[in-house]
């Protein structure tokens, strides 16, 4: 959901230039959109005799399009985007695992509330969802409209999610709600987070209150959300696509999983983006309360050393991941584990260790000078590192690639600063 648009703004002008046919047939007849060429592009069409601002508006478009395909892929090229419609559309594939739980709960229809451009109302529609779309930014809206036309159970209205009346909606009784509170405020000619739910539009009151009034709601919040937010009777699940941690999502009713207190969904990458996702992993628990994995929950570095997902870390299940991976963590307060042996999963990166170095500049300048390194990689956790100022100290300038890992490990009374010399194995 967005702020509402002035009826004046450039952008709205702009959207309604390119909803007439010469509008249309001027923004799909453009090339892929390249930024080197635009210039020259913008001339050629005036020299045409377009009119300069259709051409500045179908420019602006293709430029939308092109940076929409990061989630949308080839199918961006078919929809109409706002600025801010790119920046909060939710993924095509994360987009399609919401509509597929309204439609394994059997939810004819199902209710956008702060649809934005239309991805999720989008998803919901190609699984032969009956969707009320509702954003209450008329810009929003209208291209919301754009793009869910064909779509002949769809129907988008320019209203405020908090004063619709449910009940009354022409698209008969509504058995789901799916939400995106905005969680962004502008003013002061800035716009910032906000990490209070009672201050989202609509705010998570307002979300819990249709989850007790009996329909299957799902919401997506930031994943920042700390876990003592999380209403009771919720299913909370951190999805990561591509190793993006994206979202979390509130999951009440018959699309919440009984058994499922928290989840992480860990997607892989389809054949481009925007498609559907070639792999995925889930770890789930019922309970907030994460069990110690078998064996020991502390260990020395192993052999091999997991980076747990950030869905995984986000959720609070990375001692359930060492206990799946029959790992241990190498510091009570840091989520690296390790093992002596390797397990494949999509749920961590996998590392094989090369060496424990000190944490030291000299030792570490000695080390890539030796291996003859010239790209170094630098991650850290649990240490006030900058990993660019450290790579300038250690001056890499040779032939081959490494990867440094700074951390803390546990030791016997207190701990240690290392540096996991590691290679990469996924």
């Amino acid at each position: 959901m967005t702020a509402p648009t002035a009826p004046d703004d450039a952008e709205a002008r702009g959207l309604a230039r390119l909803l007439t046919p010469e509008g249309r047939h001027l923004l799909d007849a453009l090339p892929p959109y390249d930024a080197s060429a635009s210039l020259a592009l913008n001339k050629s069409l005036r020299d045409q005799g377009h009119d300069p601002e259709l051409v500045a508006a179908a420019l602006t478009q293709s430029r939308l399009r092109e940076k929409a395909r990061t989630k949308f892929g080839d199918f961006a090229r078919q929809l109409v985007f706002t600025r801010d419609g790119v920046e909060q559309a939710t993924r095509w594939s994360v987009a399609a695992l919401h509509a597929q739980r309204f439609a394994q709960a059997g939810a004819e229809h199902v209710v956008d509330l702060g649809c934005g451009i239309g991805a999720d109302s989008l998803a919901l529609a190609a699984l032969d969802r009956t969707v009320t779309a509702v954003e209450r930014d008329p810009l929003t809206a209208a291209a919301a409209t754009v793009n869910l036309t064909g779509w002949p159970r769809a129907r988008v209205l320019c209203a405020d999610a908090q004063e619709l009346d449910l009940s009354a909606l022409e698209n008969g009784p509504v058995h789901g709600v799916w939400l995106d509170p905005a969680r962004r405020v502008t003013g002061g000619g800035r716009t910032r987070r906000i990490f209070d739910p009672e201050a989202f539009s609509p705010p998570l009151s307002f979300v819990t209150s249709l989850a007790e009034a009996g329909l299957a709601v799902g919401a997506k919040i930031g994943p920042g959300i700390p876990h003592e937010h999380v209403p009771e009777g919720a299913e909370a699940q951190w999805i990561s696509d591509r190793g993006d941690v994206v979202e979390a999502v509130l999951w009440f009713g018959a699309v919440r999983r009984p058994d499922v207190v928290r989840s992480a969904l860990v997607l892989g990458g389809g054949a481009e983006p925007g498609s559907a996702a070639s792999s995925a992993a889930e770890l789930t628990s019922g309970s907030w309360d994460s069990p110690a994995p078998e064996g020991p929950l502390l260990g020395p570095v192993g052999r091999y050393l997991y980076e747990p997902d950030g869905a995984v870390i986000r959720a609070g299940l990375v001692t359930d991941l060492a206990r799946r991976l029959e790992a241990h963590l190498v510091h009570p307060d840091i989520a690296y584990l390790s093992s002596e042996t390797l397990v494949e999963t999509p749920l961590a990166r996998a590392y094989e260790v090369r060496e424990v170095l000190p944490h030291t500049v000299k030792v570490l300048r000695r080390w890539v000078r030796e291996h003859d390194v010239g790209t170094l990689d630098v991650k850290k956790r649990g240490t006030d590192v900058t990993p660019e100022q450290l790579r300038k100290q250690l001056a890499p300038r040779g032939t081959q690639r490494a990867t440094l890992v700074m951390t803390r490990v546990a030791e016997p009374g207190g701990e240690r600063r290392v540096v996991l010399a590691v290679n990469p194995l996924h």
